[in-house]
């Protein structure tokens, strides 16, 4: 598991600190605050590679670098059996790189990473920089559904069609497993991913293509589905070929499987629908229970979201002596210059996921839109001023109806005033 990282003089602020918790990790926070920095880091300190660096084709994943012209460096901390592996990493200008150091006690566990732009990147300590292999298999999305080859065109991965296709014929251990997780990642009870025929969808594409069945009875090519399902069952595939694939190596090695497994998601909810943000992180759990069960492992969580309804939706697992939620702010503190900031937060159950718009994981004044936030605001002045009019209160009441429902709470106390003020006639 992955415990600490300290930062000092790279990424968007001077320093920044953490401590991880043993489960769910969750990273908040405005766009360009640091959220996929901070996995990229997380990455690195377990794996030693940057993805971009692994596969070229990748347009994330690239190798920090300092803020200035001061020493850069990075601390992690990962415990593995319980041996703590702790190193402090210092960038070399001369070579452009970070000096890894001394060498781990312990090699880290299987780390699986989720990135927003559909590529994905997975290290196994089995497989890796053994038998010349890469130092992690590094995936774009295309190559998710159509194979992964290394520079001398060597066959890493067959990639989703192939694999989902030859499990599905095989029926076997594979198969069901996939079975297992895609259901425990369907968005509800009664919106099961289900496995249909295999089929073809060209005349000149001989492959046998899976299909999803659908919950109006048709089965659709995995091709063919939504971004949002093509997330899902790339993630699906990806977590079950990671495992298949190590359980062998292990075997034609003689070494045993690992003991830890740390995953890491860039924007969890992205292109899930609302009703999927819902569920997305208890089926996660699901999942990961299930990784473990089969690893007879521990796996760890760190997340990064942009959603109220994901933070809504870890409410009743959230526990704080296993997760934390990290907040990612830039802070303006005059006469002081703009600066990021990084702090572990409460997390307190806010029921309503608008309420958690307004909570320090948005920092919103309100859920409504900015139309009705800035109507409100010169209402709430009106009310208050003892000189306004009923021609004035009346024309902001037109402007209210334009961007209030005519349910909204603010009605109650608006009528309040104007039945005291005699302006209602």
């Amino acid at each position: 598991m992955l415990t600490e990282l300290i930062l000092k003089n790279v990424g968007p602020a001077a320093s920044m600190a953490l401590k991880f918790g043993e489960r769910i990790n969750l990273l908040t926070g405005d766009n360009g605050a640091g959220k996929t920095f901070l996995l990229d880091i997380a990455w690195w300190a377990l794996t030693g590679t940057w993805p971009a660096e692994v596969n070229a084709n990748l347009s994330s994943g690239m190798m920090a670098k300092p803020c200035n012209e001061d020493q850069a460096s990075i601390y992690y901390k990962f415990i593995i059996n319980k041996i703590i592996n702790d190193n402090t990493s210092y960038f070399n200008r001369i070579e452009q790189k970070w000096d890894r150091g001394k060498p781990p006690l312990t090699k880290p566990g299987v780390s699986i990473y989720v990135q927003v732009d559909g590529s994905f990147s997975i290290f196994d300590p089995t497989r890796n920089s053994r038998f010349n292999l890469p130092p992690a298999y590094v995936f774009t999305q295309q190559e998710v559904w159509h194979g992964l080859e290394d520079a001398s065109g060597r066959r890493l991965c067959n990639g989703l069609i192939a694999d989902w296709a030859n499990w599905q014929k095989e029926n076997g251990q594979a198969f069901r497993q996939l079975q297992a997780v895609l259901e425990a990642l369907s968005p509800a009870s009664d919106e099961r991913i289900a496995i249909g025929e295999l089929t073809r969808i060209r005349l000149d594409d001989a492959r046998d293509i899976p299909t999803l069945r659908m919950p109006y009875g048709q089965d659709v090519p995995v091709l063919h589905a939504s971004s949002g399902l093509r997330r899902i069952i790339a993630l699906a595939y990806l977590l079950i070929w990671a495992w298949q694939e190590h359980v062998l190596a292990c075997k034609l090695l003689g070494v045993p499987r690992v003991s830890d497994i740390v995953f890491l998601v860039d924007e969890i909810e992205c292109h899930l629908h609302p009703k999927w943000q819902r569920s997305i992180i208890r089926s996660l759990l699901n999942v990961t229970q299930r990784l473990g069960e089969m690893a007879d492992s521990k796996v760890q969580m760190i997340l990064s979201t942009h959603s109220p309804l994901i933070l809504a939706s870890l409410e009743p697992y959230f526990d704080p002596n296993r997760d934390k939620w990290f907040d990612i702010d830039l802070v303006r503190e005059d006469p002081l210059p703009p600066r990021i900031e990084i702090t572990e937060q409460p997390f307190t159950r806010r029921g309503d996921a608008a309420n958690w718009l307004t909570s320090k994981a948005f920092d919103l004044q309100s859920a409504l839109s900015l139309e009705a936030e800035e109507a409100l605001a010169e209402a709430a002045k009106v009310l208050s001023d003892p000189t306004a009019t009923a021609s004035s209160a009346r024309n902001l009441e037109i402007k209210l109806r334009e961007v209030l429902g005519d349910t909204d709470p603010f009605w109650v106390r608006w009528r309040f005033v104007m039945e005291k003020k005699g302006w209602n006639t």
